[in-house]
This record gives structure tokens, C-alpha cells and sequence, in this order.
């Protein structure tokens, strides 16, 4: 089995719904994500996949929640826009737009801070 994993920043707002505590007040974090993509296969180049290609679908992803306050963007203006929330967000965008004969997301890790991180597993 093949690994490769891309990482990613950016610059967010969001306030918990239903959470007792700080983080129901609004408040915005330095996000950090990445994206572990595996497979059984290289291609005839050698490549699992081209790193440039997860970072142009992390970027994609990115443009639409940099710099903005999530419970205002969709589906966090319906889902609460929790670590975990946010990493299967960036799993569904990403799976779809990922190429390569056996290639899949292995998993997508948020960081909210250097220390405290949401991991999500197909």
C-alpha cells in the first residue's frame, strides 16, 4: 500500500451550536488540513498520484471557506462547522474530484491548533 498526504492552511470563523462553553461564541482559528490519499498501484511514471493534484483539490476547497465565517457557508449554515464536520467536508469535495485507477482518501485530519486535531476515515 502507497501513502501520499498533502497539507494545507487557512483562516476561519465559526461559533458551536449547541455547545456549552467558549467556542459557542464566535471565535476563528488558524485551520491546518490534510489529505492522505493511498492505493495498491503506481502509475508508469511511479507516482501514487501527483502531490499537485491533491493541492489544487485542497486549494478548491480552501478558496471557499478562507477568510470566512462557516456557519454563514454552506452546509455549515445547517451542520454545525465542528473540526469533524469540516474534515468530512473536505473527504466529499476532494473523493470527487480525485483521479487514478484505485486511488481513494485515506483520511483527512483539521487542526483547529497546533495540539488539538479531528480526523475523519472513510
Amino acid at each position: 500500500m502507497f501513502e501520499v498526504s498533502v497539507e494545507q492552511s487557512f483562516a476561519a470563523g465559526h461559533a458551536l451550536r449547541n455547545y456549552h462553553g467558549k467556542c459557542e461564541n464566535v471565535h476563528g482559528h488558524n485551520f491546518r488540513v490534510r489529505v492522505a490519499v493511498q492505493g495498491e498501484q503506481l502509475d508508469t511514471t511511479g507516482l501514487l498520484v501527483d502531490f499537485l493534484e491533491v493541492k489544487n483539490l485542497i486549494g478548491g476547497v480552501v478558496d471557499g471557506l478562507d477568510h470566512q465565517f462557516l456557519n454563514e457557508v454552506s452546509p455549515f449554515d445547517e451542520i454545525n462547522p465542528s473540526a469533524e464536520n469540516i474534515a468530512k467536508y473536505f473527504y466529499d469535495r476532494i473523493s470527487a474530484g480525485l483521479t487514478g485507477e484505485g486511488v481513494r482518501i485515506a483520511e483527512v485530519r483539521i487542526w483547529e491548533t497546533d495540539n488539538a486535531s479531528a480526523l475523519y476515515r472513510p
